[in-house]
């Protein structure tokens, strides 16, 4: 079983039918205790970082105490940002931490929020198997995460962000898999296969 937590920051039913074509079983815990036969656990989430507070708590406790047991753990948008240790839009609002730096606006000189395909160049992968270099995404974002050791994708809007990580067993997605067609239905499935080998 899968968990997608619900926090109030998403459409989830999009990402329920995303993960559907991709074969997991996805269930939403109504608490942070109904974790602990997760097989993996995905963090969605569109909007204000500010939103994130809503894990505050004992949902990050119990969603950190699982990452540090080996449960794999898959951000998507917005979710990728609260894997980092902040984000400029809400200062004040700390991440989950388990990647270092902080996600920043995206630079003037383009259209923001950056909505629609771009690009993907991406690197060797656990979650992008299959995904060759140059592949189209779909985004719908203003701030995004920097570019570093664990970024395993990289897309130019103005200049480089991380639009795929992983370290471990943590992955992020600053695009939309679930809105990203055939390629998108891919990466879920590369999670599904990674929460069952877990």
């Amino acid at each position: 079983m899968i968990a997608l937590i619900d926090y109030g920051a998403g459409n989830l039913t999009s990402v329920r039918k995303g993960f559907a074509a991709a074969g997991g079983d996805i269930v939403s815990p109504a608490d942070p205790d109904a974790l602990g036969d997760a097989s993996g656990i995905v963090v969605p989430g569109v909007g204000h970082f500010s939103a994130t507070a809503s894990l505050e708590g004992e949902w990050r406790d119990a969603i950190a105490r699982l990452v540090q047991r080996g449960t794999p753990l898959l951000g998507i948008c917005l979710g990728l940002q609260w894997l980092f240790e902040g984000s400029d839009e809400a200062p004040a609002q700390p991440g989950l931490g388990v990647l270092r730096g902080r996600c920043l606006r995206l630079p003037p000189g383009r259209k923001i929020p950056h909505v629609g395909w771009n690009v993907l160049s991406t690197r060797a992968s656990r979650l992008l198997a299959g995904i060759p270099d140059g592949t189209y995404a779909y985004f719908t974002h203003s701030y995004a995460a920097p570019v570093s050791d664990a970024s395993t994708a990289i897309t130019d809007y103005g200049s480089p962000f991380a639009s795929a990580v992983e370290q471990d067993n943590v992955y992020g997605v600053q695009f939309h898999p679930e809105k990203s067609g055939p390629a998108g239905v891919r990466i879920l499935k590369n999670f599904v296969a990674i929460t069952r080998k877990a």
